[in-house]
C-alpha cells in the first residue's frame, strides 16, 4: 500500500512540499493553523510568489478539473494524525526578537499537537532549520506523549530550497540528507524519495546532529563566499581595482569556483542572515563560539554593503544632503523571482535614503505589495518607466530579467539625470553609456 504523507505548516516550504509530494505520487493532506491559508491554497492560490508551484497545486489540488485530487488540506489535528503514515513538519524557524538565537516555539508547538494523535506506526520527519541538538529533544518527546510510543519515530531531512527555484530543487534535489536513528526511518524516507533517488541524487544518512548542521553549515558556507567578494569590493574601491575582473580571475580556479562571486548590496531574505545567526548563538550555548566567530565579520561586511551604497548615492549626487533628490530604486525583493521581502538589502538601502529626506520611488516585478506593508511610506510605481520619470539617480538593488532588458534610451527620456547606480553588477555598463548614462557599480570605480 502506497504511504500517505502529512504536510504540517504550508507555508513557503510546506506548500512547495506538499505539492511536490503529490507530484511524486503520494496522497497528500497539508496542514496549517491559519485557516484563510487553507482556504486559498484549496483554491489553488499560494500564498507566496514561486515560480511553478501555482501550476503544480493546481494539477492535484482536490476540485480543479483534470487533477489527480492527491493534494488536500486541513486545519484538523485528529485527522492529520489518523491519515498520515509519514508526517512532515515544515513549520518556520525565525530568529527571536532582540537576539540571535532561533525561534524554537512553531516547531515545539506543532510536535506538541501532533504526538497525542499518532496511535499507530508513524514516522515525524522535521525539515525545518533548527539548532543542532533540537532533534534528540524532540524525539524524547514523541516517544513521551505519543500513544504509539516508540513506533512514532522522528527523523531530520533539511531542506535545501532556493527561492526562484523551489519547485525543480524539491523534485530534484542535488541532495537528500536523513537523520535517522533506526533502519525503518531510512526505509521510509528511500520510499518517499524513490523517484529522484534513481534519478541519481545523492542519499546521505547521518545521525540527527549531522542531519542538523548540514544546513546552517551550508548556508554559512554561502554567506562566507558572498561576503567575501563583498570585502574584495571594498578593498577594490579604496585601492581603483575591479572587483568584476577580480572575481572572474580566481572563479577560474576550480577550488574556488565562480558561483555567488558578484559584488554587490550583499544577501538578505528570511534564511542565511538569521541562520548564520542562530548557529553563533547555538555554538556559544555548545561552549563552541570561537569556531564560529568569523560568522560576526561575515554578518558586519554584509549589513555594511547597505550603507555602502546609500554613501555611494549620496556622492553620486554631490555629497550633501538627499533633502529634494529624487531616487528611483529598481527592486524590492531580495532576490529576483521572488515576492520576499524580508529582510531585503534593496528595500532597507530605499528606506534609508527615504529618512534621510530623498524621494524614493520603487518599482519591483513581483514585490510591491509586500513592500508597501513593510514600508508604507515609500512612493511605488506600476512600471520601471515610471520610477525612474523624473529621478535624479537610478539604483539597480535587485537583479531581475526584467531590468536587464530595458531600454537606457527610454528610460533615459523620462529621466531628470541619467545617473544609473548598480548595486548588483549585472546591467551592461556599455549599453548603458551609449545611451548616454553615467554608470557607476559596486567595487569598480574605475570600471
Amino acid at each position: 500500500m502506497s504511504l500517505k504523507i502529512t504536510v504540517i505548516g504550508t507555508g513557503y516550504l510546506g506548500a512547495t512540499h506538499a505539492a511536490a509530494m503529490a507530484e511524486l505520487g503520494f496522497e497528500v493532506l497539508g496542514l496549517d493553523v491559519v485557516p484563510e491559508k487553507i482556504a486559498m491554497l484549496e483554491r489553488g492560490e499560494t500564498p507566496m510568489y514561486e515560480p511553478g508551484l501555482e501550476e503544480l497545486l493546481r494539477r492535484h489540488v482536490a476540485g480543479f478539473e483534470g487533477s489527480t485530487g492527491r493534494l488536500r488540506f486541513t486545519t484538523d489535528w485528529a485527522e492529520i494524525g489518523a491519515f498520515g503514515d509519514v508526517h512532515f513538519v515544515c513549520v518556520n524557524t525565525p530568529q527571536k526578537h532582540g537576539e540571535y538565537a532561533c525561534d524554537m516555539s512553531y516547531v515545539d508547538s506543532a510536535i506538541a499537537s501532533l504526538a497525542p494523535h499518532l496511535r499507530g506506526p508513524a514516522l515525524v520527519v522535521g525539515k525545518s532549520t533548527v539548532p543542532v541538538g533540537s532533534a534528540d529533544r524532540l524525539a524524547a518527546y514523541l516517544a513521551e506523549h505519543a500513544p504509539a510510543g516508540g513506533d512514532a519515530e522522528l527523523a531530520w531531512n533539511p531542506e535545501f530550497l532556493r527561492e526562484g527555484f523551489a519547485v525543480e530543487d524539491t523534485l530534484h534535489p542535488d541532495r537528500i540528507v536523513a537523520g535517522v536513528r533506526g533502519e525503518r526511518a531510512e526505509k521510509l524516507l528511500r520510499e518517499v524519495y524513490a523517484t529522484p533517488i534513481g534519478e541519481g541524487t545523492p542519499f546521505v544518512v547521518t545521525d540527527f546532529p549531522t542531519a542538523e548542521l548540514v544546513k546552517t553549515a551550508a548556508n554559512s558556507f554561502l554567506a562566507t563566499k558572498i561576503s567575501f567578494i563583498n570585502a574584495m569590493a571594498e578593498v577594490c574601491e579604496a585601492g581603483g581595482g575591479d572587483v568584476a575582473k577580480l572575481a572572474e580571475a580566481i572563479g577560474h580556479d576550480d577550488r574556488i569556483g565562480s558561483k555567488f562571486l558578484r559584488a554587490g548590496i550583499g544577501f538578505g531574505g528570511g534564511c542565511l542572515p538569521k541562520d548564520i545567526r542562530a548557529f553563533m548563538a547555538r555554538a556559544g550555548e555548545l561552549g563552541a563560539d570561537q569556531a564560529l566567530t568569523f560568522l560576526r565579520e561575515i554578518d558586519s561586511i554584509n549589513m555594511r554593503r547597505r550603507g555602502q551604497m546609500v554613501e555611494m548615492t549620496r556622492e553620486a549626487l554631490g555629497g550633501g544632503s538627499f533633502l529634494g533628490k529624487r531616487v528611483a530604486v529598481l527592486g524590492a525583493t531580495f532576490k529576483p523571482d521572488s515576492d520576499d521581502v524580508r529582510d531585503s538589502p534593496a528595500l532597507n538601502v530605499a528606506g534609508q535614503i527615504h529618512l534621510q529626506g530623498g524621494q524614493v520611488t520603487v518599482y519591483d516585478p513581483k514585490g510591491m505589495a509586500n513592500a508597501r506593508r513593510v514600508f508604507p511610506t515609500l512612493g511605488y510605481a506600476e512600471t520601471a518607466l515610471d520610477a525612474v520619470r523624473g529621478a535624479d539617480v537610478v539604483l539597480h538593488l535587485t537583479e531581475w530579467r526584467e531590468f536587464r532588458e530595458l531600454d537606457p534610451a527610454e528610460l533615459g527620456a523620462v529621466a531628470a539625470d541619467r545617473l544609473l547606480l548598480d548595486g548588483r553588477n549585472t546591467l551592461d555598463p556599455e549599453l548603458w553609456r551609449r545611451a548616454g548614462w553615467t554608470y557607476r557599480a559596486m567595487g569598480r570605480p574605475t570600471a
